[in-house]
C-alpha cells in the first residue's frame, strides 16, 4: 500500500492508459439504519456525500448479472470481476481476463480467445507481460449482444452470458482449464479466427486448426461437421446446444483432448486441511458428461501447485505468465505444504535490552497522537498495526502499565471503527454485498479495492487485543464486528447470503487480488501481497485467540498457500517464472499478464522492495524460507537506489534479517539513530526484531510445529523452537525433527536444540558428477525408474539459438566438489522430432557454485539439426560452445542447471529422461 506521498490513480506503467477519471457528485442517501452487531454496529446505508461502486466517470454502477445470479453474493477482486463490475461506460462486455494458459476478453459477438507465449518488455524494461492477444473469437452465427453478464461462478470458474433476444450463448472458463464450454441457441457454432486457420486434422465433428502458431481442437457434437471458410469456422448444433473449444499443448495431443472434450465442468472447489503442521489441499472440478460417460477432465497446474503435488501429470505443459503449467490428467488434485509459521511476536532473547526497548516503547505511549492523524480505513489500520505489535514486547519486559496503555488505544479506536453513526463506521452496501469502511481510501469504496489489505490491521489488532481479554473478544461483545469484517474479506462460506466466498483470495492462483472491478488490459493486480498476508496472519491469531480452530486453520492454509506463491511470483525464488530478458530480481506488483518493478505511487526502488515486506510482524517469517531471493532483492534494491535504503530502511534492515541477521544488525547498528520509522513502524519493533534475530538466527522453515503459532530458527548448529500456547491449559508443542516443548496457558515458551538432530533434515549433497534427467525439472545422481520424456516447445518459427526459450529446465543444489584440472563439462541427451523437420534442440549448462542464486559459469552450446526420421538421436557437448561466460571453481553447496529449447523451428520434439543415456556429467570430484 501506499507511502505518505499522494498516490495518483494509474500506475506509472501499463495501466496508465486506463486512468479513472474524476468522480461525480454523490448520490443522496436514504435515511440510514444501523445494524447491531454485539456491543458495536455497522449502517445499512452509506454516510451522507460518501460513494459507492462508480463506473470511472462517477456513475453509480450495480452488479452485471443474469436474473438467476441476481440474489448471489458477487465475488469481486477475482480474475474476471469485470463481467459483472462495469467500470467503463463505453464497455458493457468485459476488460482481458487471464485465465492462463487461455486469456479471454468477453465482446458482442462472444468470447476472444488468446494463448500468449511470447513475452512482451515494456515500460523501460520495467515491466512483462503476455499480454492478452486475440486468436479467435468463440460465439454463434449472427451473435450481437449488447452486454455480457455473469451468470454462475465457482471458486476459479465463471459462466458468462451473452444474449441478443435471438441467440443466447454461455461459455464457462475457468482458471487451469485449457478447455472452454461452450452452450448456444438460436445459431450455429462460430470460431472466428485471428486469420485464415491451417487446418492439421479434420474429423468432422473434430478440427484441429492452427492460428498465429497456436493449435486450437474445436468439438461439435457427434454428427455435426465444421465447414472453414476463409477466417471463419461454423457446425451445425442440430437438435444439441454444445460444443467445446481446446488450447493444445501440441499436435500430438489432440486424441487426448477428444477423450474429455464433452465432459463439461460444472463447479470448481478448493477444500483444505491442517494436521501435524502440514496444510493439504485438494482442488476438485465437478463435471457433467454431454456426450457419453467420461467424466474426468484436464487441468493445467500452476508452478505453486506442482512443486507442491504429487499427484501424477503428464508430459504437457503450458506457458504463463507464472512460469510454466503442467496437466495433470484427473478431475482433482491435492497438494501438500509445510505450514507457514506465525508469532504474536518474537520471543523474548538475550539480544534485546530491556532498558533500551523500554525508552523506545515509551516514545509511543507518550505520542501526542499515537495514530498520527490518521482519519481513513488504511493509514488507521497501519497505525493500529503499530501499536499492536508492541503489545507482547512491552509483556516481554515486564512493562505491563505500558501493555495496557497500547492494549487501551487500540480497543479505543477499534470501537469508533465498529460503531455507527461516528465520524468513522463501517457500511453495508447490498446491492454489492460488501462492508466499506468509511472514510475510505484508494478506492475501497468507488472501486471495492484493498478491503483485504485495510481490514488486516484491524483484524490482527483485535487478535492481539483477544490475547489478553477474551471478553472484549467475544462476540455478544465486540468480536462479532471482528468477525463481520472477516466475512467481507474471508468468508469460508460459500452459503452465506450477505458475503461471497474468499472476496479477495483466488485459490487457484493461490494470492489475493487488490481491484475489485479488474478494469485493466493487464487483468487483475496485487502490489502489496505482504498486507494481503497481514489477513491471513491476522486469522490464525484471531482464530487461536478466540477458540474458533476452523478460522485459525482457514488463515494458516490462505498464509502457507501464498507464501509460495510469493516466494514464486514475486521474488521469482527459483529463477523460473521472470522471462530471462526481464532484468530484474522481483516485482512490485503481479498483474494477470505477467508482473511490474513499479508501485501505485513511486518508482523508489526502497518502496518497489518494501511493498512486499511491510507491515514486519510474526506473520513475516515464510519469507525467511527463501534466503538467496532476499539475498538478490536487497542487492538489487541496492543497484537500483545506488545505495543502501534511506527511506524505508527500517522495513528492509529487518526483511533482511530473515536471512542475514548479522548484516541487518551492522546496519542498524551504523543507522539507527538519525531516521524517521516507516509509517507502520516503530524503533521499538525494529530494534526488538532485528536484536532477537541477531541472537537466535533466522527463521528455519524446514522444521515445522503442530501448531500453527510455533517456529524454529536456527544459529550456526543451535535451533531455537518457539511456540504460543493461546489456550486455557498447558499443552505440548511436537515439531518435525522430534523436539517436544511444554507451553503454559495463554504464554509463549522456548527451548534449544542442535540443528544436527533433524530427522527430516535437507536432502544430504549430492555424490557423484553424473546427473540424469528427471521429469518435473530434477537432475539426480540416482539411477532406476521408468524412463520417460518431457515435450520441447515449439520455438514458433522464430529464432531463438543462443537465447532461451520456454526451456525445460532441470537443477540440482547442494552440490559440492573439487574442480579438476583441464577438464570440462559433458553430456549426452536423448532427442526426437518425430517427423518435424527443420528443428535444432539447444542445451545450456550453468554453473551456481556457492548457492548464492547467481550463475558464475553458463555455457550455451551451439544447437543440435535433428532428422525427420522417428527414433531418438544423440545431441552431446561436441556441438561445441555457442558462447561462455565466467568461470569454473570449486562448488561449495553450489547449483548445477541444464535447459534445454529449440534454437530453431516450428514443432515441439521429446527429450528422454530417467535413463543413463540422458546425463550431464560436470568436471568435478
Amino acid at each position: 500500500m501506499p507511502s505518505s506521498r499522494t498516490r495518483p490513480a494509474a500506475i506509472l506503467l501499463l495501466a496508465s492508459a486506463l486512468a479513472a477519471f474524476g468522480l461525480g457528485p454523490a448520490a443522496t442517501p436514504a435515511a440510514a439504519a444501523t445494524v447491531p452487531v454485539g456491543s458495536g454496529s455497522y449502517s445499512d446505508t452509506r454516510p451522507s456525500g460518501m460513494l459507492g461502486p462508480t463506473t470511472n466517470t462517477g456513475s453509480p454502477v450495480a452488479p452485471k448479472v443474469t436474473a438467476a445470479a441476481r440474489n448471489r453474493p458477487v465475488p469481486t477482486n477475482d480474475w474476471w470481476s469485470s463481467l459483472a463490475f462495469q467500470r467503463y461506460g463505453d464497455n458493457p462486455w468485459s476488460t482481458p481476463m487471464y485465465g492462463h494458459p487461455l486469456t479471454y476478453q468477453a465482446t458482442a459477438g462472444g468470447l476472444d480467445v488468446g494463448y500468449p507465449t511470447s513475452p512482451s518488455i515494456v515500460g523501460d524494461g520495467r515491466q512483462y507481460e503476455y499480454a492478452h492477444k486475440r486468436d479467435l473469437t468463440i460465439g454463434l452465427s449472427g451473435l450481437n449482444s449488447p452486454d455480457t453478464k455473469a451468470d454462475d461462478w465457482s471458486d476459479w470458474t465463471v459462466t458468462p452470458l451473452w444474449s441478443d433476444g435471438a441467440r443466447t450463448l454461455r461459455t464457462t472458463i475457468g482458471h487451469g482449464s485449457p478447455f472452454v464450454y461452450a452452450r448456444g441457441t438460436g445459431g450455429n457454432a462460430q470460431i472466428t479466427t485471428a486469420g485464415a486457420p491451417t487446418v492439421f486434422s479434420d474429423q468432422g465433428n473434430v478440427l484441429g486448426i492452427t492460428v498465429a502458431g497456436h493449435h486450437y481442437a474445436l468439438f461439435a457434437p457427434t454428427g455435426s461437421d465444421w465447414s472453414v471458410s476463409g477466417s471463419t469456422v461454423t457446425a451445425g448444433l442440430g437438435s444439441k446446444d454444445y460444443f467445446s473449444v481446446a488450447v493444445l499443448p501440441s499436435i500430438d495431443a489432440l486424441a487426448t483432448f477428444r477423450k474429455y472434450a464433452f465432459s463439461f465442468v460444472t463447479d470448481s472447489k478448493v477444500a483444505w486441511s491442517y494436521t501435524g503442521g502440514t496444510v493439504r489441499a485438494t482442488y476438485t472440478l465437478t463435471t457433467e458428461a454431454r456426450e457419453g460417460t467420461e467424466r474426468g477432465t484436464l487441468q493445467a497446474l500452476y508452478r505453486h501447485q506442482w512443486l507442491n503435488t504429487s499427484d501424477a501429470l503428464t508430459s504437457y505443459t503450458y506457458v504463463s505468465p507464472r512460469g510454466t503449467m503442467k496437466v495433470r490428467e484427473s478431475a482433482s488434485f491435492t497438494t501438500g505444504q509445510k505450514a507457514a509459521a506465525v508469532l504474536p511476536g518474537l520471543p523474548k532473547s538475550s539480544g534485546v535490552d530491556a532498558a533500551r526497548l523500554r525508552g523506545y516503547l515509551n516514545e509511543v505511549v507518550t505520542a501526542s497522537d499515537p495514530f498520527s492523524g490518521a482519519t481513513d480505513t488504511y493509514w488507521t489500520g497501519k497505525a493500529l498495526g503499530r501499536l499492536a505489535q508492541l503489545v507482547p514486547l512491552a509483556e516481554q519486559i515486564g512493562e505491563t502499565g505500558t501493555r495496557d496503555r497500547l492494549l487501551g488505544l487500540i480497543k479505543g479506536k477499534l470501537q469508533e471503527w465498529f460503531t455507527a453513526g461516528g465520524a468513522n463506521e463501517f457500511s453495508y452496501d447490498r446491492d454489492w454485498k460488501t462492508l466499506t469502511g468509511y472514510p475510505a481510501s484508494y478506492g475501497s469504496d468507488t472501486e471495492l479495492n484493498d478491503h483485504h489489505f485495510h481490514y488486516s490491521y484491524y483484524v490482527y489488532a483485535a487478535a492481539i487485543v483477544a490475547q489478553y481479554d477474551q471478553g472484549w473478544a467475544a462476540d455478544s461483545a465486540w468480536g462479532g464486528m471482528v468477525k463481520t469484517l472477516v466475512r467481507d474479506t474471508a468468508n469460508a462460506s460459500r452459503t452465506d447470503t450477505a458475503y461471497p466466498f474468499l472476496r479477495g483470495f483466488d485459490a487457484y492462483a493461490g494470492h489475493s487480488w487488490a481491484s475489485g472491478h479488474q478494469g485493466f488490459a493487464a487483468g487483475n493486480n496485487q502490489e502489496s501481497s505482504s498486507e494481503s498476508t497481514n489477513l491471513s496472519a491476522a486469522l490464525v491469531l484471531w482464530g487461536s485467540a478466540t477458540g474458533d480452530t476452523s478460522l485459525r486453520d482457514l488463515g494458516t492454509y490462505l498464509l502457507t498457500t501464498e507464501s509460495e506463491s510469493i516466494a514464486q511470483y514475486w521474488f521469482d525464488a527459483d529463477q523460473q517464472v521472470f522471462p530471462s530478458t526481464f532484468s530484474h530480481d522481483t516485482v512490485g506488483m503481479v498483474w494477470g499478464s505477467g508482473g511490474a518493478y513499479a508501485t501505485w505511487w513511486t518508482a523508489n526502488p526502497e518502496e518497489i522492495h518494501g511493498i512486499n515486506v511491510l507491515p514486519v510482524t510474526g506473520g513475516s517469517l515464510h519469507l525467511g524460507g527463501e534466503k538467496a531471493a532476499i539475498r538478490r532483492n536487497i542487492a538489487e534494491m541496492e543497484r537500483e537506489n545506488g545505495g543502501p535504503a534511506v527511506e524505508w530502511r527500517d522495513i528492509l534492515w529487518e526483511f533482511q534479517s530473515l536471512a542475514d541477521p548479522a548484516s541487518a544488525k551492522s546496519k542498524w547498528d551504523a543507522g539507527h539513530a538519525g531516521y524517521t520509522p516507516e509509517q507502520g513502524e516503530s524503533k521499538a519493533h525494529t530494534y526488538h526484531w532485528i536484536a532477537t534475530l541477531d541472537a537466535l538466527g533466522a527463521p528455519d522453515a524446514t522444521v515445522t510445529g503442530d501448531l500453527p503459532t510455533s517456529a524454529v530458527f536456527t544459529k550456526g548448529t543451535t535451533r531455537t523452537y518457539v511456540a504460543h500456547n493461546h489456550g486455557s491449559s498447558a499443552r505440548s508443542v511436537t515439531f518435525s525433527d522430534g523436539k517436544t516443548i511444554s507451553v503454559p496457558a495463554r504464554s509463549t515458551a522456548s527451548a534449544t536444540g542442535p540443528g544436527s538432530s533433524d530427522p527430516d533434515p535437507d536432502p544430504d549433497p549430492p555424490t557423484g558428477n553424473t546427473f540424469q534427467l528427471r521429469s518435473g525439472g530434477v537432475l539426480t545422481t540416482a539411477t532406476g525408474g521408468p524412463s520417460g520424456s518431457d515435450t520441447i516447445a515449439s520455438g514458433g518459427g522464430a529464432n531463438h539459438d543462443g537465447t532461451p526459450n520456454q526451456p525445460l529446465v532441470y537443477e540440482i543444489r547442494g552440490v559440492n566438489g573439487t574442480l579438476t584440472a583441464g577438464a570440462g563439462t559433458t553430456f549426452r541427451l536423448q532427442v526426437d522430432a518425430g517427423t518435424t523437420v527443420g528443428l535444432g534442440q539447444q542445451a545450456r549448462v550453468s554453473y551456481d557454485l556457492t548457492g548464492d542464486g547467481r550463475f558464475d559459469r553458463t555455457e550455451t552450446y551451439n544447437y543440435f539439426p535433428t532428422d525427420p526420421v522417428a527414433g531418438w538421436e544423440e545431441y552431446t557437448q561436441t556441438r561445441g560452445y555457442k558462447a561462455s561466460t565466467g568461470v569454473l571453481g570449486d562448488l561449495k553447496n553450489g547449483t548445477v542447471r541444464l535447459d534445454v529449447w529449440h534454437a530453431i523451428g516450428n514443432g515441439t520434439s521429446k527429450l528422454q529422461t530417467s535413463t543413463d543415456k540422458s546425463v550431464v556429467v560436470i568436471p568435478y570430484s
